[in-house]
């Protein structure tokens, strides 16, 4: 695999005009935003922070074909794959391709959030995604409190398919984190780990190649000094990183869902100029009054302030 996220992997949001439509117009300032910033090496775009199930199969290629626009082609734009079934998500997979993608994020069969999966059903998915659509494809790992986590069996499997070239792990459970991500890293050298843990990086931050969290999309710049000293074994500075941007980290992730977090992501992003307003589509709701003022405060405390968008 040529693709290289060894750094800093934002998970953009997906900005819409007023009337809900997708504001190809703001993608550009985004995207040509987060490409500007140094230790970015891809966007990761129609995840949960992008509201990609929300969207069309006509919107969904239309937000590839907009951040591919914003970056020159300069970066890789990574699809999130989120169909149901193995047919749908290979197919979406190809769409994706045809829209500019160049990797995929696969996401569990959502079914499998509420019931689990069968033992190697997972693997079944991986591959028919790869051999439909040619994608290189990121493995990506949900939380321990879901019945769509893998084991450590199946993340070896999978790792080990063709195709497969880094695994996005969100397990959110740091035993199994300090268990497992060894055993991965020495069956698989050259898998690329990637942290997703957006409330939990100081943590996950030393044994990993990056991150590839939605928190890139808004804070990218000291994520990036925060991956840097986290390769550096260097606690002190990732920890003074950490607590500089705790009070976003709270304003942003430590809500009472987690999904509230792609609506504050928007609202942080209308503090740092990017965008003019917190449109997110339904389900999704607006945050209570005032949230958007608590969240300007909390990254101007960490000194993030308007950001100039490149020409």
């Amino acid at each position: 695999m040529t693709i290289d996220l060894r750094g800093l992997v934002p998970a953009p949001v997906t900005p819409f005009n007023r009337d809900g439509s997708v504001d190809v117009d703001a993608i550009h300032r985004l995207g040509a935003w987060l490409g500007s910033v140094e230790g970015v090496k891809g966007l990761v775009v129609l995840g949960h922070a992008g509201e990609g199930t929300f969207l069309t199969q006509d919107e969904q290629a239309l937000v590839i074909r907009a951040f591919k626009e914003s970056v020159n082609g300069e970066l890789p734009i990574i699809a999130g794959i989120t169909g149901e079934g193995n047919m749908v998500a290979a197919l979406e997979a190809k769409r994706a391709v045809e829209a500019g993608a160049e990797a995929g994020l696969v996401y569990p069969s959502h079914g499998w959030l509420r019931f689990g999966y069968q033992k190697g059903a997972p693997q079944t998915r991986y591959k028919e995604i790869f051999e439909t659509s040619g994608l290189p494809l990121i493995l990506f790992q949900y939380p321990d409190a879901t019945k769509a986590t893998y084991d450590l069996e199946t993340q070896l499997e999978i790792a080990g398919q063709e195709g497969v070239f880094a695994t996005k792990n969100g397990v959110r459970n740091m035993k199994r984190w300090d268990t497992e991500i060894p055993v991965l890293r020495a069956a698989y050298p050259d898998l690329q780990i990637l942290t997703c843990h957006d409330e939990y990086l100081l943590h996950t931050m030393f044994d990993v190649d990056g991150a590839l969290v939605g928190y890139g999309g808004l804070a990218p710049e000291p994520l990036v000094e925060l991956i840097a000293a986290g390769k550096a074994k260097d606690y002190a500075a990732a920890r003074a990183i950490h607590d500089r941007l705790l009070p976003v980290t709270k304003n942003v992730y430590h809500r009472g869902s987690h999904m509230e977090g792609t609506v504050a992501l928007k609202e942080g992003l209308v503090a740092r100029g990017i965008l003019e307003h917190a449109t997110v589509r339904p389900p999704l709701l607006p945050l209570a009054e005032g949230a958007g003022d608590e969240i300007a405060l909390a990254l101007k405390s960490a000194n993030l302030g308007s950001v100039t968008v490149p020409a």
